[in-house]
C-alpha cells in the first residue's frame, strides 16, 4: 500500500476556511443512544470522555479506491495515525448526513455525493497514548468524492488513495499504524467481493457482518 501525498502547510493559508469551528459543539448520549444534552466538543474530550455522537467516512473515487488520511500531529488524540477518509461529529440538530457533506469540506476540502450509512450502529471507545478518551456511537458512511482533494493541514498531514484489498492487509498485518476506531469498523465491514463501490448497487462496504 503506497502512501504518499503530503500536505503543504504553506501551499495555502486555510486556518479560517477549514477545520472544526471554535465552540463547536457535540451531542451527548446516554446508555441506549438517546441524545440527553450537548457539551463544547474541546470540554468533552478529555479522560472521561462523556458517551457523544459521532461519524466515521470512507470515501471512494471512481476507480473504486478508498481515501485514508494521516491524522495531523497537532491533533488532540492520536496524532501522526493512519485512518478513514474523516470523521466529525453533528451539531445539535443537524443530520448526520449533512454533517458527514459538511465535514468533507472543511477537512478536505471537496464535495461529496452519494452519503449512506454502512454501520449505524457501531460504538467505541479507545484510550489514546496520552490518556486522552474516544467514547463514541459513531455510524459509519460511505461516498464518492466530487472535486480534487484540498486537505486541510490542521487535520491532516498526509493521504493515499488505496485499493481496498491492499488496505484490508495492512491494517490486518499492522493494526497499531491505525486509528483503534478504523480497525473495529474494518473487522465489522465486509471488505471483498462487492461490487465496485461507485456503482448504483453497490454494497461495498455496505453491510456489516453478522
Amino acid at each position: 500500500m503506497k502512501l504518499a501525498n503530503r500536505v503543504g502547510m504553506n501551499k495555502v493559508d486555510r486556518a479560517a476556511l477549514g477545520g472544526e469551528p471554535i465552540g463547536q459543539r457535540v451531542v451527548l448520549l446516554n446508555e441506549h443512544a438517546v441524545p440527553i444534552g450537548s457539551a463544547d466538543k474541546l470540554m468533552v474530550h478529555n479522560t472521561s470522555t462523556a458517551l457523544h455522537l459521532a461519524f466515521s467516512c470512507y470515501l471512494f473515487d471512481q476507480s473504486g479506491r478508498v481515501l485514508v488520511t494521516r491524522r495531523a500531529l497537532s491533533k488532540v488524540t492520536w496524532p501522526g495515525v493512519w485512518t478513514n477518509s474523516f470523521c466529525g461529529h453533528p451539531e445539535p440538530g443537524e443530520a448526520l448526513e449533512a454533517a458527514v457533506e459538511r465535514r468533507a469540506r472543511q477537512e478536505l476540502g471537496v464535495e461529496v455525493r452519494g452519503v449512506r450509512v454502512v454501520d449505524p450502529g457501531f460504538r467505541y471507545r479507545a484510550v489514546d497514548a496520552g490518556g486522552i478518551v474516544e467514547n463514541e456511537v459513531c455510524p459509519v458512511y460511505t461516498a464518492t468524492i466530487s472535486g480534487t482533494l484540498s486537505p486541510h493541514p490542521e487535520e491532516v498531514m498526509e493521504w493515499a488513495w488505496v485499493d481496498r484489498s491492499s488496505l484490508a492487509r495492512a491494517v490486518m498485518s499492522t493494526p497499531f499504524v491505525f486509528s483503534p476506531w478504523m480497525v473495529l469498523q474494518m473487522r465489522r465491514l465486509q471488505w471483498a467481493s462487492e461490487p465496485d463501490p461507485t456503482g448504483p448497487e453497490s454494497v461495498f462496504p455496505g453491510a456489516v457482518r453478522t
